[in-house]
């Protein structure tokens, strides 16, 4: 019931508080814009304007912070080279002092080699002239007992 009662009192059909209610809302949106919106534009812009500041200077700062850490990767890399450098030139020289050790060692050797064969051989050559000498007189000995006898 309530219901139709209720449909019954709605109007289709616009009649003159039409205009008035559009005047209304009219009038509402120009004193909100003059006391609501146009102040919180004006604090928006604000805030954008200052942010806009900020972000050149953040920029800015970020540009410096990129090409210092740009600067300092090609200083690490140039260090890295020469650590390399530095190093392989030492390896290059220990691997040289050790061919020449190497070298040295097997020149020693060979020396050492060489000479012992030499006192060798001397001694071989003393100890046929000495069994020769000793073959010689033993057979003096021998061939003078069997003359003997």
């Amino acid at each position: 019931m309530y219901l139709l009662a209720f449909a019954e009192s709605i109007q289709l059909f616009p009649d003159g508080t039409l205009f008035i209610h559009i005047a209304l809302i009219l009038l509402m949106i120009w004193v909100l814009n003059r006391t609501f919106f146009r102040p919180i534009n004006r604090v928006i812009e604000s805030r954008e304007k200052n942010a806009g500041g900020k972000s050149g200077e953040a920029e800015t700062i970020l540009k410096d912070v990129t090409e210092k850490q740009r600067v300092y990767n090609q200083s690490v890399l140039e260090a890295r080279s020469e650590g390399y450098e530095l190093i392989e030139r030492q390896r290059a020289e220990a691997v040289e002092l050790r061919s020449r050790e190497i070298a040295k060692a097997k020149e020693e050797t060979s020396q050492t080699l060489a000479s012992e064969k030499q006192e060798l051989q001397d001694r071989a050559r003393e100890a046929r002239a000495t069994i020769a000498r000793e073959a010689d007189e033993m057979a003096e000995k021998i061939t003078a007992n069997i003359l003997r006898v």
